[in-house]
This record gives structure tokens, sequence and C-alpha cells, in this order.
């Protein structure tokens, strides 16, 4: 039997990733570990010492496979083990090649975000222009639980930003902005996002 423990900081990925097991594993065991706390920690004090070892011994003590879904804190899961959320998505964006338009809402992704790419990109053995397109303007309606007006705005800011920046492919570096994906299919450029990369990769693990 499949087990994945997903770490999540927010609760509203549990309702998308179960979703999501229903429809590509539906026999597959999902734990879901939520703390809010962690981000909050990550964003006041940084990656402290205390934040790590609570995220290592949480991890550690993960049923199967565990799939942080937070890339703030990614680099403290995946130096305990865990398979996070962006890195699959980051393969695929060294594949198809720059300019890469990297879209988030939270300053604290912006760095491990940025530094997971350029690590994908070293592996492919690739350069490529990446622009960044900060959003904090709109996660305040994340955190209120506004979900479509939240994707709403992420996929009206992104089409603004297209004729400046002609980019290859568009990289959605949070979880939370997935939904946004659904409302760009027609501008004819790859949307990348995270949760079902992630979820086929811990499947394969």
């Amino acid at each position: 039997m499949t087990q994945i423990t997903f770490l999540h900081t927010a609760d509203a990925h549990v309702a998308s990733f179960d979703a999501l097991r229903d429809r590509l594993a539906p026999g597959a065991v999902l734990h879901h570990v939520v703390r809010p706390d962690w981000l909050v920690t990550a964003r006041a004090s940084g990656l402290t010492e205390a934040l790590t070892t609570e995220i290592t011994e949480a991890i550690q003590s993960a049923q199967g496979t565990a799939l942080c879904t937070c890339t703030t804190i990614g680099d403290i899961a995946e130096a305990a083990g865990a398979l996070v959320i962006d890195r699959p998505m980051m393969a695929e964006a060294a594949r198809i090649g720059g300019p890469i338009l990297m879209v988030y809402a939270l300053e604290s992704t912006a760095a491990p975000s940025l530094a997971a790419l350029e690590r994908a990109l070293s592996r492919a053995d690739k350069t490529a222009r990446v622009i960044p397109l900060p959003l904090p303007q709109f996660w305040p309606l994340f955190e209120a639980g506004e979900t479509d007006a939240f994707a709403a705005c992420i996929a009206g800011a992104i089409r603004d930003a297209l004729p400046a920046t002609q980019p290859a492919c568009i990289l959605l570096a949070q979880a939370s902005m997935a939904p946004a994906a659904a409302l760009l299919q027609d501008i004819g450029i790859p949307v990348l996002t995270t949760p079902e990369t992630a979820l086929r990769a811990a499947l394969a693990r």
C-alpha cells in the first residue's frame, strides 16, 4: 500500500491533494500534517535551528514518502529526506528553457524557488533568463480563503506581463497558485504547476 505524508503550511492543500489522489491513485493512503505556524515562523525569523529540528523530526516520523508542499521551508525538508513540491516542476522548466517567468505571491518563496530552479538548470546543463513576477498584493486573498479570486488575480497579472516578458514557460512557484493555470489555457505557453507533478513523483518513489 502506497503511503504519502504531506507537510502543509495551509489547510487549503488537503482537499486539493485528496482530489488528485482520487484521480491518479485511488488506492494510495495520504496523511496530512498541517502546520501554518511553520510558515509564520519562517517568514518572521527565518529558518531557525528550532524550526529545522521540528520539521526534520516530523519528516523522520512520517509514514511512507514525505512530501513538503511549502517552498519556503523546502530546503529544510529536502535536507531531511522529503520530496519538495516544486522540484519536479523545476526540472520541467529547465527542460523547456527560457525565458522563464517565475510567479510568486510570498516574498519568502522567491529565494528558495530561484535556487531550486538554478539547480535544475545546472543539472540540465542549461542557462535561461529567469524573470521574477512578485504578486504579494494578492496573498491576503488566499489567506482569507478567497481562492477563486486569488487565482483570477494571479492569472490576470500574468496576462498583463506577457507582452513585456514573452516567456517560453510560466512557473507558478506556489501550490496555492495552481488553479490559475486553468484560466490561462488559451495563451499558448506552458504554465507549470506543482501539485500534480509532485504527487506523481511521490507515487513513483
